[in-house]
């Protein structure tokens, strides 16, 4: 039996920044890792200006690992591709509130087929009344990067947003998840403003060290 690792925040590792001729190989090593998620980003060249692969490496992946599958949508009009996503594996996804009309409806909608619904914010959006989309909302994922960059820089004045929306809701069994820029020199300040999960890309696979790259954040996190 593997011995667990302890971890003081839950680490979902990016495969956006995962060696795609490696894929199989990262997403079976993450867990051992100390891994909580495997997270997907999927982007439809609209609402941001880069395009994924689509779902297959989701179908493909699922049998590998046990891990829960992360999927964060950055895309307008998410809803049509909800019903296949969770049928091929995805246990969580998010959707942008700036790019859903009607985001207590779609939040209801990954809901009702399975999975758990979170809403995602973009650097610049405020806090938004989430009372509004109870029940159905299980997380937040506040983005600390701006997406439309290649390779962003952290913007440390999320966390303030993160602390803001922490007390605000702190009654409610909301998750909140900080993603985008992090890294073992930042991951300790992420903790200590209240992510209860964080996704890191880069700074997991980056060298080809992915082992060694964990222990660093794990042990950064605190």
């Amino acid at each position: 039996m593997e011995s667990e690792i302890f971890v003081a925040v839950r680490i979902a590792p990016s495969l956006a920044s995962a060696p795609f001729d490696r894929l199989g190989e990262s997403v079976k090593a993450l867990k051992k890792a100390g891994a909580s998620y495997v997270h997907f980003d999927l982007e439809d060249g609209v609402f941001v200006p880069m395009l994924s692969m689509g779902i297959k490496p989701i179908e493909d992946l699922r049998p590998l690992t046990d891990l829960p599958f992360d999927v964060h949508l950055m895309m307008v009009n998410p809803e049509w591709l909800l019903p296949d996503l969770i049928r091929i594996g995805a246990d969580r996804i998010s959707v942008h509130i700036e790019a859903c009309e009607y985001p207590r409806r779609v939040l209801g909608k990954i809901t009702s087929l399975g999975a758990e619904a979170g809403i995602a914010l973009n650097p610049k959006t405020p806090l938004p009344d989430l009372e509004m989309l109870y029940p159905y909302l299980r997380f937040v994922t506040l983005l600390s990067t701006e997406p439309e960059e290649v390779d962003p820089p952290f913007l440390p004045s999320v966390l303030s947003k993160l602390e803001a929306g922490k007390a605000k809701y702190k009654s409610s069994a909301l998750e909140w998840i900080v993603d985008g820029g992090i890294d073992k020199d930042n991951i300790g300040e992420v903790v200590a403003a209240g992510a209860d999960i964080v996704v890191v890309g880069r700074a997991v696979f980056r060298g080809g060290l992915l082992h060694e790259n964990m222990a660093a954040l794990i042990a950064a996190a605190g």
